[in-house]
């Protein structure tokens, strides 16, 4: 019988195998499928996927809620694309931006925070400056930078909680200290605070004031203080309300928004976003079908684009848009406790930051919208109209990314 014998080390002799045997053992081989080598870290591409959903249908909301605003006398020499053409275009920078940021390792981000958190107040102070920055509706919050209005407000939400995080980590042994763990962090957010009420934009502060108590609360600061911390925040923003007439009447209008007085005034938007829910009922009036946005709704593209997703697409575009915010949120938590696992703690307060910001800020929206709070100018994450916002948004994202990517590149030991 043919046999072949198969060479091995020197000096040992391997057992004969016939020529049918080795022939088997080829075709074997060769039918055997190669197996690619696993890479040693990747990007979370299930959070790609629920980012890019949440971007792509604020894209289509966004032109849905804008096509009929060049009907208007404000908007007449609008083309009917304009604000999907700006929009589009912002996601363009903002995906830019976010490649940018992504290839920032977490590190260099913790020595920039300090600095970061200053360019954001210069920024807060130049906005109010008369003839630099951009009037809107009586409030000044924009700098024209021609291709793109830039809103300090929302560059200070990033730069929050880049800072509260950097605080946290460098008081860390200071936290149960009220001069120490404490006052700084509540003088600076106080000083954005009051220079956001100069412009005024009330809802940008609402937001900063609530990352900054959840990051000091999820830092190890003292319960009792984070209690009265807590008491001191509502009073104070129950005294702007109060102090403030035009609030005053927006919450009480806010309270019976059908009512006669209010239908015509303060309520007038509350009033036709919730008619608007109502007319979408459980599957909607389908897309593009929308009334309310036909000049019915103010601001339907920015700060009620969720009322225009109830109207065309119903109860079930409202829960799949709540889903997708929630899953982020759970999401970018679950990877600051992986980061804080790993001694991380600097990148692990940023990914709850991050979650807690856009989490806080969704719940709001939506809150408005539904009557659940009172109108508060404030818009979608990741969805409405607004260039500075997507491009922030998306900048927080990719560094959320960041995070989760030198987490698992750690965990394989290649760090």
């Amino acid at each position: 019988m043919l046999s072949l014998r198969i060479p091995g080390r020197p000096g040992n002799r391997r057992p004969a195998v016939s020529a049918a045997t080795a022939g088997a053992i080829h075709f074997e081989r060769r039918r055997a499928p190669r197996v690619a080598p696993s890479r040693p870290y990747a990007i979370d591409h299930a959070l790609l996927w629920v980012v890019g959903a949440l971007l792509l249908s604020g894209l289509v909301m966004v032109y849905s809620a804008s096509i009929a605003l060049p009907d208007s006398n404000r908007f007449s020499s609008y083309s009917s694309t304009y604000f999907l053409v700006r929009h589009a275009f912002a996601l363009a920078i903002g995906a830019l931006a976010a490649l940018a940021a992504f290839s920032v390792p977490v590190a260099r981000l913790h020595e920039w925070a300090k600095w970061l958190f200053l360019l954001g107040l210069v920024l807060l102070v130049v906005v109010l400056i008369p003839g630099v920055g951009k009037e809107v509706y009586g409030a000044r919050r924009w700098l024209s930078l021609y291709v793109l209005n830039l809103q300090p407000s929302e560059l200070m939400k990033l730069f929050v909680v880049l800072y509260a995080a950097d605080f946290t980590v460098r008081k860390q042994d200071s936290m149960q200290n009220i001069r120490k763990g404490f006052l700084p962090m509540g003088a600076a957010v106080v000083l954005v605070g009051l220079l956001l009420l100069l412009e005024p934009d009330l809802g940008a502060f609402i937001v900063i004031a609530a990352v900054a108590m959840g990051l000091l609360f999820l830092g190890g600061v003292n319960g009792r203080l984070f209690a009265a911390l807590v008491v001191i925040a509502a009073t104070t923003f129950a005294l702007l309300i109060w102090l403030s007439p035009w609030r005053r009447e927006r919450i009480f209008a806010y309270l019976d928004p059908f009512d006669a007085a209010n239908a015509l005034g303060k309520g007038y938007q509350l009033s036709h976003s919730l008619i608007a829910f109502g007319r979408g009922e459980l599957f909607g009036v389908g897309l593009g079908a929308s009334v309310e946005k036909l000049h019915y709704l103010p601001e339907a593209h920015t700060d009620f684009l969720l009322a225009v997703i109830g109207e065309e697409l119903g109860l079930v575009g409202v829960l799949t848009v709540i889903v997708l915010f929630f899953w982020f949120t759970r999401r970018a938590f679950e990877i600051g406790r992986q980061s804080i696992k790993l001694e991380r703690t600097f990148a692990g307060l940023v990914a709850k930051g991050i979650g807690l910001w856009i989490g806080v800020q969704a719940f709001i929206n939506m809150g408005v919208n539904t009557g659940l709070l009172p109108t508060k100018g404030l818009t979608l994450p990741l969805m409405s109209y607004g260039g500075t916002g997507i491009l922030v948004n998306c900048v927080a994202v990719a560094i959320l990314l960041r995070v989760d990517w030198e987490n698992r590149k750690l965990m394989r030991g290649l760090a």
